[in-house]
Order: structure tokens, then C-alpha cells, then sequence
């Protein structure tokens, strides 16, 4: 068995899995430490069917932990960004781009040093060494606890970015160590300040991580713990400990794995209306459809690994106006106590869903008074702002089928405008909760390659190998490890036939490994 959770901004979503066979869901409230709804939603599957809980093979948990950290500016580590760049690369300092607000909640410091490559792995200058000493002395008394390391082309040589680590860590042995050629991809600043962001969040990780492996051993539970990444795989607690920012986005990423698991379809449109949000994404052979473009992550420029999803304001505790306004402000997860149908003050989409008659929650009789008017202007808004996004994701005049999940997605007619029938399959409440659960490992390869005459094959399937390497490497099961996504790039403009190839295995995760 395995048991699959979710935690989003409102609403909390756990499922116990044996195999694909749901044995028991539950959907309970987002709690302000997070943690302790954890708790409550482990609880809650124990009542519903009874389980030993030896018998769990693996937890898996997707959080909003690290991305609300950063967009609430909040519990951010002291933070330098180290860039080997010079004589090159210094007309625009690290985190020149950011919102001031975030460059003093990590009290951001920035350090330029000779070194860097150029695309082909050459020397742009040798790493000074003394550079990084002075640099490691002048973090140490500005009590610097985390650091980022970016080098020009790190992605094609990181052989600078290792050694800088080691001088660091030499010199200040408590400081967390984040190297870019592990988190983003070749654009300098983009990668950069994913980097950076990763740094801020390290401490956090370790504390929150604990936290999480303690709700679960806390129920008796003593089966692995992974955390949901971005692209629809999983990572260990001790990679999430390293990588926090591989959790971004998780949410959505895990309602689209689970919504391919229950509808049978793994190339299709999906929307997860929660509570707060919906998110639209696509579907290629059952994985999300990834960014091809930079993505902004609280006003920062980022190109780390992300999934290409549109998210607005319509969820079930979206805010209702009279002038038939839905969204995109929400009461979040004070749902159950601000809602109409649970004696509340404030007109909400879930009350207008059960005014509707979609919907049997709360007290059906005090929204019985709704404007029948305003009902249907508000359903009609809500199926024309989520029909736009869907067809704003379309790539292709090509029919693109839509699958309606999450608890929100009762709000949602039977067929959308100009995108034909939605598909609500079943258990599509707490479809997040069953993507975290089967969830796969997977290793990715992203890097400019010079390719040689005669050599191309031989390139391409060294990247390959080397992405199955690193999904066995983390924790996936040798025998069912496949490329499921391969992009090769020529760079115009740059000699020795440079070529971006970017390949991603995936397989399933050995239990017990």
C-alpha cells in the first residue's frame, strides 16, 4: 500500500493506494503549520478503512511549503550568490533583477570571481582561488548561511563550480552549498537566481523536511518518505533537503499525473479547480507538457525545470460579487467557516455550485435565497474564464480532450465552449493526492554538446544513457526506466556543431531499494 498526499492552499487531500486501487480518500483543511493537517488527513484515511500501518510500503507528499516561503518573503535564509564570471559577465551583478523585498529577506550578498567557460568548455580565466578566501572570510563575518555558486556554462564544465564549493566549505563548514549546473539549465541569470533561490530556501528544507518525516512516523508509519518535484517524479527527503526548489509547482503537476492515472487519456488537456486556484495544463504521454520558456517565480526570473501551466483566480473559495465577479481573491482555507452554507458571511463559488445544485455541502438551505440570475451569470463566467485558459494552452488546431479534476471542478459544466465534453472521472476530487501516490523517479540530462563528424548517434544515446543512469541512481527500478521526452537543438551562430539535447528517463520507483 501507499498513501499519497497533497497539500494545497486550501484543502489537504490523502488517499490510500493498493496498487492503482483507491482504498480510501479524504479531503480535510489546509492548516496554518501544515504539518498538523498532515496528521489529520492520515487520521482520516485510518477511520475510513482501517490499515496497519507497517504495511505502507511508501508516503509520498506534495507541499506549498517552499513556494509560499518565497512569495511571502518569509523564513529565507541569509543568502550570497558567487559568480565565476570575470574578466567577463560583471554588467549585471547577481539578483539585479529581483524585487527588493526578497534581496533583504535574504539579506542577498554578491560576489564576482574570475573563472567561467564558454560554450564549448573552454577556459574564460582561471579560477582564482585567493578570490573565493577573501570572498568565504567576508561571508563569514557578514554571517552568511547559505550559498549559491554560478559559473559561465557550468551546464557544458562544472569543474569550477565543484572546486569553489570545496574552497567554501573549507572555510566555512556549516554554510548549505547550492551549485547551479544542478538546478538550471544555460542561461546565465535565469540560472542564476534559481540558484539563489534555492540557497535562501536550504534552512528551511532541513526544518520542514523533519517536520514532515515526523507527522508520518507520528502516525506509525515507517515506510520511505518522498516529496513530489515538478515534472510529475519524486525525489528522496534528502535530495529535497538539497533541492527545495524542485517542489515548486508540485501541486499542479500532481493533479495532471493523476488525472491521466483515472481518465485513461495521457495526452489532454487538464484543469484542477481547487480551492484558491485553477491550474490548466497539457498532458504528453501522461507527463506535464514542460515551460519552453523563462518562468517568473515571485517576480524572479528562473529556467529551472517547470511545468507550462496557466493558473487563475477561480476556486471554491473564490470571492462572489454582485456584479458577477468571481475571484480572483479567496477565503483560502477559512472556507468552512466564511461560506454561506457553513454559516458564514461571504458569497463563494462553493455556494453557488450548491445553489446550483452541483454541489451537496454544508447547508444547502441557506443559499436557498440566491438570485437564480445570479447563479447562472456567475456558473457562465466561471466556464467562459476557464474555457479561454484552455484554449490559450492549445498548441495546435488539433481537438485537445479536457479532464475536470479536483473539488472545485463540480463549478464546471459538462462541456466547455469551443473545447467539447469535459471529462470528470471518477475519485477526480483528490486526483493531486493519487498523482503524488504513483508517482515515478525520473533523471534528466540538459546540456550543449560540441558533436563531432560521424559522431551525432553516438552523442544522443551517451545523453540518454546518461538519464537513465541518474532515474536508477534515484531510486527507480533498472528494468522499467524509459526516455520519455527528447529534445535536440542545434545553436546557430556558434562553431563545432554545438547542439542543446535535453533527454528525460523515467521508470518506476524499487521499493525497499
Amino acid at each position: 500500500m501507499r498513501i499519497g498526499i497533497d497539500v494545497g492552499g486550501t484543502n489537504t487531500d490523502a488517499v490510500l493506494l493498493d496498487g492503482r486501487q483507491v482504498l480510501a480518500s479524504v479531503k480535510t483543511s489546509t492548516t496554518a503549520d501544515v504539518t498538523s493537517g498532515i496528521v489529520a488527513a492520515i487520521d482520516g484515511l485510518q477511520r475510513q478503512r482501517a490499515f496497519d500501518p507497517a504495511a505502507v510500503r511508501a508516503v509520498m507528499i506534495g507541499t506549498t511549503h517552499f513556494i509560499n516561503a518565497l512569495v511571502e518573503a518569509h523564513r529565507l535564509a541569509p543568502t550570497a550568490a558567487v559568480r565565476l564570471s570575470l574578466p567577463a559577465g560583471a554588467s549585471l551583478p547577481p539578483m539585479v533583477d529581483w524585487p527588493q523585498r526578497l534581496v533583504d529577506a535574504v539579506s542577498g550578498r554578491s560576489y564576482l570571481v574570475h573563472g567561467g567557460h564558454e560554450f564549448d568548455g573552454r577556459h574564460i580565466a582561471e579560477l582564482d582561488e585567493s578570490e573565493l578566501r577573501k570572498a568565504a572570510d567576508d561571508m563569514g563575518a557578514a554571517g552568511v548561511r547559505s550559498v549559491a555558486i554560478t559559473s559561465v556554462f557550468s551546464p557544458v564544465n562544472a569543474e569550477f563550480e565543484t572546486r569553489a564549493a570545496e574552497i567554501i566549505a573549507a572555510q566555512l563548514p556549516d554554510v548549505a552549498i547550492s551549485l547551479s549546473h544542478e538546478i538550471g539549465r544555460i542561461g546565465l541569470l535565469e540560472r542564476e537566481n534559481a540558484t539563489v533561490i534555492n540557497a535562501a530556501l536550504r534552512e528551511l528544507a532541513a526544518h520542514i523536511v523533519d517536520g514532515l518525516s515526523a507527522s508520518v512516523t507520528g502516525a506509525g508509519i515507517t515506510a520511505p518518505l518522498y516529496l513530489s518535484q515538478n515534472d510529475g517524479t519524486l525525489m528522496d527527503v534528502d535530495f529535497a533537503r538539497r533541492y527545495p526548489v524542485a517542489t515548486f509547482a508540485s501541486g499542479p503537476t500532481n493533479s495532471m499525473r493523476g488525472a491521466a492515472v483515472l481518465s485513461g487519456l495521457d495526452t489532454c488537456a487538464v484543469v484542477d479547480v481547487g480551492g484558491t486556484t485553477s491550474d490548466v495544463g497539457v498532458l504528453r504521454q501522461g507527463f506535464p507538457r514542460e515551460a519552453t520558456t523563462d518562468v517568473s517565480v515571485a517576480g524572479i526570473r528562473t529556467n529551472f525545470r517547470m511545468p507550462d501551466v496557466l493558473s487563475i483566480g477561480i476556486g471554491g473559495g473564490s470571492r462572489v460579487r454582485g456584479n458577477v465577479t468571481v475571484g480572483p481573491d479567496s477565503v483560502g482555507y477559512e472556507l468552512t467557516s466564511k461560506a454561506l452554507v457553513f454559516g458564514g458571511d461571504t458569497l463563494t463559488a462553493t455556494d453557488i455550485a450548491v445553489a446550483a445544485g452541483r454541489a451537496d455541502i454544508g447547508d444547502a438551505s441557506l443559499v436557498s435565497h440566491l438570485d437564480k440570475g445570479l447563479v447562472r451569470a456567475a456558473l457562465d463566467k466561471i466556464a467562459a474564464d476557464v474555457s479561454d485558459v484552455v484554449e490559450r494552452m492549445r498548441t495546435s488546431a488539433e481537438p485537445l480532450p479536457v479532464v475536470a479534476v479536483g473539488g472545485g471542478s463540480v463549478l464546471l459544466p459538462d462541456e466547455l465552449a469551443g473545447c467539447g465534453e469535459v471529462h470528470r472521472p471518477e475519485n477526480y476530487a483528490v486526483a493531486n493526492a493519487i498523482g503524488a501516490a504513483i508517482a515515478q523517479i525520473g533523471g534528466e540530462v540538459d546540456r550543449v554538446y560540441v558533436i563531432e563528424p560521424g559522431r551525432r548517434e553516438a552523442v544522443v544515446e551517451e545523453a540518454k544513457q546518461e538519464a537513465i543512469d541518474r532515474a536508477v541512481a534515484a531510486g527507480a527500478s533498472p528494468a522499467s526506466v524509459g526516455i520519455v521526452d527528447f529534445d535536440e537543438v542545434p545553436i546557430p551562430y556558434l562553431p563545432g556543431n554545438a547542439t542543446r539535447i535535453r533527454a528525460k528517463a523515467v521508470g518506476d520507483l524499487q521499493l525497499g531499494a
